[in-house]
């Protein structure tokens, strides 16, 4: 059956294209497994709620905009009726009941792992012409707003710029009584009953409220505009959009922006825990955490019930806290060439859960082909990264690129230009890193405080707890450029690991002791023909490599807004090095897991594919790019 939704329709009519619904979730609230659902041009103000869910990848329920139409979904209104206060400053009054039972300028940015940098915030925003707005804490800030140069990033304890400077002299405050909501802005000199505003007032765009709403496809929408809230590990994760707790999504050809915290959600929902380290403060987040994995599993975490989405081809931009995020829900899933950009920049609040994507137990996902910048970080995949593929991504201008964290493999990194200034945080074990270009400072330390969960290959079923001790970790065919005043590109933080699983087990054997002689000898690392330049250092038992820590490359990414390139030069004694393909055969199994890296399904992988897709036979280049060569170099990258 095909449905069809038009601004010109009833919700009382027949859903026919002669005689469409008015309202999506009119539509939604009666398409069954088979159906497809075709939205026609305009601006739908309303929160989707699919009713039922499909059957199987061939029965799926399709929500999709009709071709070559924009249609755009809001979780705002437009707001006519401003009254001038004073100077720049306007308010409008507003019934509580305007907002339901979800008033986002009542509920507080809360949760585990948040860090708020002065007052509390609120879900609520304002944007004028589609620009969003700072909130402040007082009328008085109102009137002479601080324009904000720069703020504290709480994870790295650096000064870092604001995004847009500018912006932040746009500012809003909020009164909520018993009966009204009342919303102050300075609209610097705009008159706002003349311009387009809008205010947050619902949610979420497309979030069925129900778990287990399998298999739907949702594509070609413009989706902007939810009031968020902040979504930790531990908590329910809604997003703009997202699966809540399903199995089979399609997401693709969407743009999303303007979500207060995260744009699509895949993760975990509030049965298992719900922010308790907040509210009870009884035990830290991390305990929590471990106990959110177990009851997961009594509550059917499995692969035959959740995850196994798709989301491809998406523009996702402006969110306060990420661009995709889950936990739990993220399993067996797919996520490629997406464009995420300008996340967590606008810096309200922040904390220890943002990134472009953010993963927790991220098992057998592949990530691949995407592109991620101006993030406050490029991609965070955290706890239980087991089977995961990171591959042929594109990070630049990111405050940091990638970070993997207190997990113990096998996963893949491989086939990526990761061009920051801070490439790569390393905090976990049993990792693969195989022809990337990293251009950036490399931290490694060791998870002896967190001891976490790792799983039976491709499974949900806990096999294990481990403490992270470092190493356990291949690098082959990489490309390491330093920076002039970056220390840490490099493999050199590897020194005195052992190099070898034998030399590992002689020097862990030689008294009668059990952990604590484990605990004295560091893990064996996997390093040879890697490539260093420009003051990178590499790992002092490193049998073949090529170092030239005086040539500067001039390594540089130009993006050209639809069209990006990458720019270097390359010495001569470049091509004096190649690197043999790697693959299941070649890359030693992981040490606590006691894995082999393998694809998803189990069979085996080879790495034999550069970033540009170019299939790569017998012996050949360092680096993600096949097309590298000595001299001068400029190649399209996106």
């Amino acid at each position: 059956m095909e449905y069809h939704v038009a601004k010109i329709g009833s919700d009382q009519g027949q859903g026919t294209q002669q005689y469409p619904f008015l309202t999506i979730n009119k539509a939604a609230s009666i398409a069954v497994a088979g159906d497809t659902i075709i939205v026609h041009e305009g601006v739908y103000r309303e929160w989707v709620n699919p009713r039922f869910k499909g059957l199987s990848d061939k029965r799926r329920i399709i929500y999709q905009a009709a071709e070559g139409e924009k249609v755009v979904i809001k979780g705002s209104e437009h707001i006519q009726d401003w009254q001038h206060v004073e100077g720049n400053v306007w308010k409008v009054i507003l019934p509580n009941t305007f907002f339901g039972d979800y008033n986002p300028y009542e509920k507080e940015v809360f949760g585990d792992w948040l860090v708020i940098n002065d007052a509390t915030k609120h879900l609520g925003d304002v944007y004028l012409n589609g620009m969003s707005f700072y909130e402040v804490s007082s009328f008085e800030q109102l009137i002479n707003p601080n324009t904000r140069t720069e703020v504290l990033d709480n994870w790295t304890q650096k000064i870092v710029p604001i995004h847009n400077q500018e912006q932040t002299k746009y500012v809003w405050f909020a009164k909520v009584d018993a009966d009204n909501t009342t919303i102050y802005a300075n609209f610097q000199g705009s008159d706002p009953n003349k311009e387009y505003v809008e205010i947050n007032v619902r949610r979420s765009c497309f979030y069925p409220k129900e778990t287990g709403i399998d298999y739907i496809t949702v594509r070609g929408f413009e989706m902007a505009h939810a009031a968020t809230p902040w979504a930790p590990p531990t908590a329910d994760q809604p997003g703009l959009m997202g699966a809540n707790w399903s199995k089979g999504w399609i997401i693709e050809n969407n743009v999303i922006h303007d979500s207060k915290c995260s744009a699509i959600s895949i993760g975990k929902e509030g049965s298992t825990g719900n922010n308790y380290r907040s509210i009870r403060k009884d035990k830290p987040g991390y305990q929590y955490q471990l106990e959110s994995v177990f009851s997961a599993e009594r509550n059917g975490w499995s692969k035959e019930k959740i995850g196994s989405h798709i989301i491809r081809n998406n523009t996702i931009y402006d969110c306060g806290q990420n661009g995709i995020v889950g936990h739990l829900g993220c399993i067996f899933s797919e996520i490629h060439h997406n464009h995420i950009y300008n996340i967590a920049l606008k810096r309200e609040f922040y904390g220890y859960e943002i990134a472009g994507i953010k993963l927790h137990a991220a098992i057998d996902v592949q990530i691949h082909h995407n592109r991620i910048h101006d993030c406050s970080l490029g991609l965070w995949s955290d706890w239980q990264t087991q089977g995961t593929r990171i591959s042929k991504n594109l990070f630049y201008n990111n405050n940091r690129d990638l970070f993997v964290e207190i997990s113990h493999g096998p996963y893949i990194i491989d086939h990526n230009i990761l061009a920051s200034e801070h490439s790569l945080d390393n905090a976990s074990q049993g990792g693969a890193y195989i022809n990337n270009l990293i251009c950036g400072k490399m931290d490694q330390w060791k998870g002896l405080d967190r001891s976490t969960q790792y799983h039976l290959p491709h499974s949900t079923k806990i096999a294990g707890f481990s403490f992270v001790y470092g190493g356990d970790d291949r690098f082959y065919n990489n490309i390491f450029i330093g920076r002039d005043g970056v220390k840490g590109v490099g493999t050199s933080h590897y020194k005195n690991y052992t190099t070898s699983l034998e030399e590992y087990i002689e020097k862990a054997n030689k008294k009668h002791g059990d952990l604590e002689e484990f605990v004295l000898v560091e893990q064996p690392v996997y390093i040879n023909n890697n490539a260093y330049f420009n003051g990178a250092e590499p790992f002092e038992r490193e049998n073949n490599n090529l170092v030239d820590e005086s040539f500067n490359p001039n390594f540089r990414i130009i993006d050209g807004g639809e069209e990006v390139y990458l720019s270097c030069e390359l010495p001569e004694s470049f091509e004096n090095i190649l690197g043999e393909i790697q693959s299941t055969a070649t890359l030693p199994r992981v040490r606590i897991v006691d894995a082999e890296f393998e694809n998803p399904d189990g069979s085996e992988v080879f790495l034999n594919t550069d970033f540009l897709d170019e299939h790569r036979t017998g012996r050949s280049p360092l680096g993600p790019i096949g097309l590298l060569k000595k001299g001068k170099n400029y190649i399209k990258v996106w």
